[in-house]
């Protein structure tokens, strides 16, 4: 006998992006983080926590932190289930709803990876249902593969395109499961499908504090949704899975919202120059609503280029996987970043 599950020992682990030893001079554009610190609140509030409260367990319902959410986006605090990241809520969600071939795990793919690993563990079946080309919701494929949970990033990673609301709202009236919307990206977006939870029971709408508000290295999300839908997730979560100072450090930073809108805006200014830039260099690029671009070079090898790039300390994320082998996901850095990038890429077309 092994020691792990025979599913464990089957499935393939998630890879993160490859992260570089600190304070090295590498740029590093493969892990969609935010290029820009967090608000100065942050910072305030960390430098004023009172140490002796953590010899204490933190708040398992993080209700300082609901509160800040709650007047923030104006959802009731008996509507917001807090998380060690977005994917915390992802791995409880999974592990609360789906099981084998009964009760399957949906998406429409290429999405995030994480997704099928999660099912993996629960040995839940995945139905990957292919996007096409045009990146609409194939909704009927959709509908017919009966998942326990259908799972939508919007925007969506890697390709950075949205869906639109009416079609989130249709697919919710015609699946039975849970309907799990993927925000992770929705700062740097147009729209939000915040309203649906309000209009269904059984969708659920994650967002994380990595990716607009530069907090990468907190490990803090949160789930919006019915009470009802919620409190059978509050049977499986973990005790006190977020910890007293990502709660006080998360309720300052989503309290700032001047400043988290102010950044956005930059970083969606620079996501529209790289992308010009590197049509200018003879990629084609996808319209992105996220923190980065997918790109297809015109004639170089995709993985040759994310090599050579390596060599010159840049890093960017290829993905060797069906629909993506011949494309690059860059996440968006400061303008100075950008414009080494695509230096970098120049020296190297034909």
């Amino acid at each position: 006998m092994g020691y792990f599950r025979s599913a464990v020992d089957a499935m393939t682990g998630y890879v993160p992006g490859e992260q570089p030893p600190r304070g090295s001079q590498i740029i590093k554009l493969n892990s969609n983080e935010n290029p820009y610190p967090p608000s100065p609140q942050v910072k305030a509030a960390l430098q004023s926590l009172e140490v002796d409260n953590l010899r204490r367990y933190p708040d398992p319902y993080a209700k300082e932190f609901c509160q800040a959410i709650s007047d923030t986006l104006q959802v009731p605090k008996d509507w917001i289930i807090v998380g060690n990241g977005s994917d915390d809520l992802l791995n409880l969600l999974i592990r609360a709803c789906a099981e084998g071939q009964g009760r399957k795990v949906v998406y429409p793919a290429p999405s995030y990876v994480l997704y099928k690993t999660l099912a993996a563990m629960q040995t839940a079946t995945v139905v990957e249902v292919p996007y096409p080309d045009s990146f609409q919701l194939p909704m009927a494929d959709l509908v017919a593969a009966q998942g326990a949970i259908t799972l939508i990033a919007t925007p969506n990673s890697p390709s950075g395109h949205m869906v639109p609301l009416r079609d989130l709202r249709t697919l919710a009236q015609q699946v039975a499961g849970l309907v799990v919307i993927d925000e992770a990206y929705v700062d740097f977006a147009e729209f939000s499908a915040l309203s649906l939870v309000q209009e269904f029971e059984n969708v659920i709408v994650l967002r994380t504090l990595s990716k607009g508000y530069g907090l990468a290295g907190l490990r803090i999300g949160f789930g919006l949704a019915n009470p009802t839908l919620l409190q059978g997730l509050f049977k499986v979560k973990d005790s006190y899975n977020v910890d007293e100072i990502a709660m006080a450090l998360a309720a300052a930073a989503i309290r700032d919202q001047p400043y988290k809108i102010a950044r956005a805006n930059q970083v969606k200014a620079s996501r529209t120059k790289l992308s010009q830039d590197l049509k200018h260099l003879g990629f084609s690029v996808l319209e992105s609503h996220g923190n980065f671009v997918l790109a297809t070079p015109g004639t170089n090898n995709a993985e040759s280029l994310y090599l050579a790039l390596k060599e010159r300390g840049i890093l960017i994320r290829y993905f060797n996987q069906p629909r993506l082998e011949d494309k690059l996901r860059i996440s968006v850095g400061t303008d100075e970043e950008n414009r080494i990038l695509i230096e970098a890429l120049a020296s190297m077309m034909p």
